[in-house]
């Protein structure tokens, strides 16, 4: 049966194992003070997790230092992450706990961090060894025509993915009529690119797209219809509400640009003629009928 790749694997907050992980302190049989002094010694010397609020970050591993106990985190559209860990942290590879000597780099990877201080913490991290058998919308943030990497990103803020897009995948397009006349083909994996890709594992940790549907591109011009539910003419921004599929659409606009804009009322219906322009979908024309 064919699964859903989702990267982040449902995460739980571990305390420390140790029994004295929250500053309780007991006796050590024998009574011996001078274990027990040794033991309280050892205690002190492992604080608590930091308490600040945490945050999940997906991205790859490089960098392992186990001198340091840092490491880097390449996310996808931003700089790398520099991370601390300790023997607070914990460590999942496909949902089994592990030993912190075996954290190494790996491509897929979700670290629950928080801020001790001003440098970033990992409380735990999870590492998926290979992506399974599924599919995937995002943006593509970017492709490496050389290696065939693509680089993945939903926009609803999901765990970015990599995939090798290869001389077997498959292109197409979907959508309306004037997106879809124009043939598909890999020099579309543009960054900014909407897509909805199904790929299956390659036996070497890294998932292989099988086919990549195009829903639009940079420069793709496309016509909506529909009843203009919410106008901002200060932000530029208009929500457009579709009554054949009641599908809502965001649509941007310069502000000033255009004139029919004043005559707009919201309920109204009317037609837009758009351009995608890799971040979002930019008015042209608003007519209203």
């Amino acid at each position: 049966m064919k699964r859903t790749f989702q990267l982040a694997i449902p995460l739980l907050i571990f305390g420390c194992a140790h029994p004295y992980a929250h500053g309780q302190q007991k006796s050590l049989p024998g009574g011996d003070p001078d274990l027990n002094a040794a033991s309280s010694a050892a205690v002190a010397s492992i604080p608590p997790l930091p308490q600040g609020r945490s945050t999940i970050l997906g991205g790859s591993i490089r960098n392992v230092d186990p001198v340091l106990d840092r490491f880097t985190l390449n996310i996808v559209g931003e700089k790398p992450m520099r991370i601390l860990f300790d023997e607070r942290t914990q460590l999942f590879l496909d949902g089994k706990k592990m030993s912190l000597r075996d954290l190494h780099p790996a491509e897929h990877a979700s670290v629950q961090t928080t801020l001790d201080g001003t440098s970033v913490f990992a409380i735990s991290i999870h590492i998926l060894s290979q992506l399974q058998e599924g599919d995937y919308t995002g943006e593509v943030a970017s492709y490496n025509a050389g290696t065939g990497d693509l680089e993945l990103v939903s926009g609803a803020g999901g765990d970015p993915i990599r995939v090798h897009v290869s001389s077997d995948t498959t292109f197409a397009r979907k959508g309306q009529s004037g997106f879809t006349s124009a043939p598909a083909s890999v020099a579309d994996l543009e960054r900014g690119s909407l897509v909805s890709i199904q790929f299956a594992p390659d036996g070497k940790g890294r998932g292989t797209a099988t086919e990549i549907t195009f829903l639009a591109t940079p420069g793709a011009q496309f016509v909506f219809s529909g009843n203009a539910i919410a106008l901002d003419t200060h932000t530029g921004i208009m929500v457009l509400l579709d009554p054949r599929n009641n599908q809502s659409y965001q649509i941007a606009f310069a502000p000033g640009t255009i004139s029919s804009l004043q005559d707009i009322h919201s309920g109204q219906r009317v037609r837009v003629t758009a351009e995608y322009n890799g971040t979002q979908y930019l008015a042209q024309s608003v007519t209203p009928y």
